[in-house]
């Protein structure tokens, strides 16, 4: 069964949050007498951990290092002026601003977690759109009625589907014989999943099918009934859906409010 549809409909999103840490006015090492806060060692110690490498004085001591030799590269570049050329001071506050908004959806998310309720009503929604069989299809897209109809008298005549699909303007099926694999009619335009649910197998359309991209002599190969991933095995991608449409929603409402000339 194909047990990718459900997954497939979600869309990826996550922030992965830091572990906070205190600020420390002790230095974390010392370059031609400046001191690196221990804070900086602490947010790169942090995101090597939050990318799955353990804490151990080996992270620590190559963390120094990079430290020591961004601090010693950042006082030369400092020493040229090259921290006051406009492009770098741009690139500068991007950077400062990214952080800032990374942190603050951060702290907006962990204060707004998604309820196991939300995620059951967003599965069954996804589910129901789905539907409870999955298709598998071929078709050949072509520019005009036209064109169309006369595939679909040499289908008549007794010509291979396959062969016809070769003159399709589609090019991810045209080179397979016009094969779709397995689908729900969700994943198609209306007037083509209309028309494919309505087929018997084996069969195809006797009259174009006309949808925003061109228009289409679909043939049904078969069909199958649709088993959807369980809940569990797909709450992570929901949570993240919903999520993304949380903060999405967050963003717009605070865009409206603000003051924009």
């Amino acid at each position: 069964m194909n047990r990718r549809l459900l997954q497939a409909s979600l869309l990826a999103f996550s922030l992965a949050a830091a572990p906070a840490f205190a600020a420390d006015a002790k230095g974390y090492a010392s370059v031609n007498g400046k001191a690196i806060p221990k804070v900086r060692a602490d947010a790169l110690i942090a995101g090597q951990m939050a990318q799955g490498q353990p804490d151990s004085e080996d992270l620590r001591k190559a963390v120094k290092e990079e430290l020591i030799r961004r601090e010693v590269l950042a006082q030369e570049a400092q020493k040229k002026g090259i921290d006051k050329k406009p492009e770098v001071q741009g690139q500068l506050d991007l950077a400062r601003q990214g952080v800032l908004v990374g942190a603050y959806l951060n702290d907006y998310m962990r204060g707004h977690p998604v309820t196991d309720a939300a995620i059951q009503k967003e599965y069954e929604v996804i589910k129901t759109a789905l539907g409870n069989k999955e298709y598998k299809a071929r078709h050949v897209l072509v520019e005009n009625e036209a064109d169309a109809k006369s595939i679909i008298e040499k289908l008549g005549k007794g010509e291979k589907f396959e062969d016809l699909a070769k003159q399709s303007k589609d090019p991810g099926s045209k080179d397979r014989g016009g094969d779709l694999g397995w689908s729900t009619p969700a994943s198609y335009v209306k007037p083509f999943a209309d028309a494919m649910v309505q087929l018997e197998k084996g069969k195809y359309t006797t009259a174009p099918v006309k949808s925003d991209f061109g228009w289409h002599v679909i043939q049904l190969e078969d069909s199958r009934e649709l088993k959807a991933p369980g809940l569990d095995e797909v709450k992570p991608q929901l949570m993240q859906r919903l999520q993304q449409q949380m903060v999405e929603k967050h963003i717009m409402d605070l865009r409206a409010k603000a003051k924009v000339e």
